[in-house]
């Protein structure tokens, strides 16, 4: 048979997180065990179980139950390979040494299930918009996959005052001080002008990542609450 589908073939790679191309994550699991998006398995080999990954503890599921809204992960083991994608979004390899950072809940896809994982909220954002601001902190040492919508540029926050739409801002530095910025005016309360009137602000010396687009919109369960602009995990 004669095809054009020889540059599709597989990718073979020693570390257990490989891209198999810029939207579709392949994981080696006889070297790993992941923690990722519920729906993100789009085809597996060898023996493989799923198991549902839960909140990890009374605390997360009660910060969980109070931002309204959360991520269900996916425990995947044993001795095969799965591929993880979500809606051809481009996918991005960050691998943690003792190191820490935060992710907007949505844009994560899969991480080494040794990284501890939290939900904080972002300072400053408390009373002023429903359920404020929430994001999913990883510490540890492995693999961490998160995805964009489209190609996103990475800002050196040393550099100048660095300000983000609060749903573009996909990934940053923990080590970071943020914060909102308002501006609220009569001219942006007119039209489509609102939507810039609240930034996230990042400070010191570090970096985040901002996507080229506000986010895929996220199809509402039943009876889930709309409390915050950033989704989190939880079980």
């Amino acid at each position: 048979m004669q095809s054009t589908l020889a540059e599709f073939q597989e990718t073979q790679s020693e570390q257990p997180f490989a891209l198999q191309n810029s939207k579709l994550l392949k994981v080696s699991l006889d070297k790993v065990t992941i923690q990722a998006k519920a729906g993100a398995m789009v085809a597996y080999q060898g023996d493989v179980s799923f198991e549902h990954a839960g909140s990890g503890g009374l605390g997360r599921m009660m910060k969980k139950a109070m931002s309204g809204e959360g991520t269900t992960l996916m425990k995947m083991d044993g001795t095969g390979e799965v591929f993880l994608a979500d809606a051809a979004q481009d996918v991005h390899l960050i691998y943690l040494e003792n190191d820490a950072i935060t992710v907007n809940g949505s844009n994560l896809l899969a991480f080494d299930s040794g990284i501890d994982w939290d939900i904080k909220r972002v300072e400053g954002v408390s009373g002023m918009m429903g359920g404020g601001l929430f994001n999913t902190a990883l510490q540890g040492t492995g693999w961490v996959a998160i995805i964009s919508d489209g190609p996103p540029v990475l800002l050196n926050t040393g550099d100048a005052p660095t300000f983000a739409d609060p749903q573009a801002a996909i990934t940053w530095a923990s080590s970071l001080q943020t914060g909102i910025k308002t501006d609220i005016k009569l001219k942006n309360l007119i039209g489509r002008g609102s939507g810039e009137s609240v930034q996230m602000s990042f400070s010191g010396q570090g970096w985040v990542l901002v996507q080229p687009s506000e986010g895929r919109v996220q199809p509402m369960s039943a009876g889930s609450g709309g409390g915050g602009l950033l989704s989190q995990l939880g079980g």
